[in-house]
């Protein structure tokens, strides 16, 4: 059964966990065709050999099946803190769906299906994982633990989260960074899927929170999140439109073809910054487009944990 059969099988995101065990399933299945050839389904139990490393721990029988040298990983050296934010603002609630499908996501359905699969990965690997979920407040707090039931409790955070009522609500997310930076003792991967649309324009104070957290030593990744299709290259139809701020309930009425160039400009501007204050920071900017496949993020994020442990 291909991931597509599956959701149709599936009642919208109810079955989340279902959903994203077919996402790292066809994941896990391509690795063998990509850079990780050579990887198993325990694929963190190697690591790529630097020069210069002791060679007592190369793994000599992956050597002569990929012609790549890896070293043997152990549990001790494997295990890792990971920590998911996820944006419940409304404007990650954008566009408005009637139901969830596999081809036609929203901003939270993209990014909870996201957390949801890079969890599945981690409890391969017997991480241990927690969760925030916030808005302009706290909705919802998990320290990183790796059990069954913990697993089972997170799921049901971000289900929740998909199917919360859209109501306008704005984000604090420099604020709540600062509390999970107070809140982390331990050096953790910190995920963030976010649109970075701010209630305030002060968005100095957004990276003095991200600062705050990797000077506790933490690795910060942000999935930039979005629909690039409308909110980057802003294509609608030729015809006056309404459109309405689902943070502050504020309009305004055109043509989106009088506005697309300026508004276009102004996107690329704000991604641009974006880049640059994280690259500034050492923080692992990644922009996502909800219409496209998982795979990329799981890439990235696999990527980074490498380097991490």
């Amino acid at each position: 059964m291909n991931i597509k059969d599956a959701v149709q099988q599936s009642v919208g995101f109810g079955n989340l966990d279902f959903l994203a065990k077919q996402v790292v399933e066809g994941f896990i299945s391509g690795m063998h065709k990509s850079p990780f050839h050579g990887f198993s389904a325990e694929f963190a139990e190697h690591k790529v050999y630097n020069q210069g490393e002791s060679t007592r721990h190369i793994d000599w029988k992956l050597y002569a099946k990929t012609d790549k040298l890896f070293t043997k990983r152990y549990d001790d050296e494997t295990n890792l803190r990971c920590h998911f934010v996820l944006d419940n603002s409304s404007s990650m609630h954008y566009p408005l769906l009637k139901k969830q499908s596999l081809e036609l996501y929203n901003k939270i359905g993209f990014s909870a299906l996201s957390i949801a699969s890079l969890m599945n990965l981690l409890k391969k690997q017997r991480d241990a994982v927690g969760l925030s979920v916030y808005n302009n407040h706290y909705d919802y707090y998990a320290p990183e633990k790796g059990s069954e039931r913990h697993h089972a409790m997170l799921l049901n955070q971000l289900d929740l989260a998909i199917h919360k009522p859209n109501e306008t609500k704005g984000t604090d997310t420099y604020t709540i960074l600062h509390q999970i930076a107070e809140k982390l003792h331990k050096r953790s991967m910190v995920v963030l899927f976010s649109d970075m649309f701010e209630t305030s324009s002060e968005s100095d104070k957004l990276f003095e929170a991200l600062q705050h957290l990797k000077h506790n030593k933490h690795e910060v990744i942000l999935f930039h999140t979005l629909d690039y299709k409308t909110e980057v290259d802003f294509s609608f139809e030729a015809k006056p439109q309404r459109f309405i701020d689902v943070e502050t309930g504020k309009h305004l009425d055109l043509y989106a073809e009088n506005a697309k160039e300026a508004y276009k400009e102004a996107m690329e501007a704000f991604a641009d910054q974006l880049k640059t204050q994280c690259a500034q920071y050492r923080i692992h900017y990644v922009p996502v487009d909800i219409q496209e496949k998982f795979h990329p993020i799981l890439t990235r994020f696999l990527v980074q944990r490498q380097k991490f442990i």
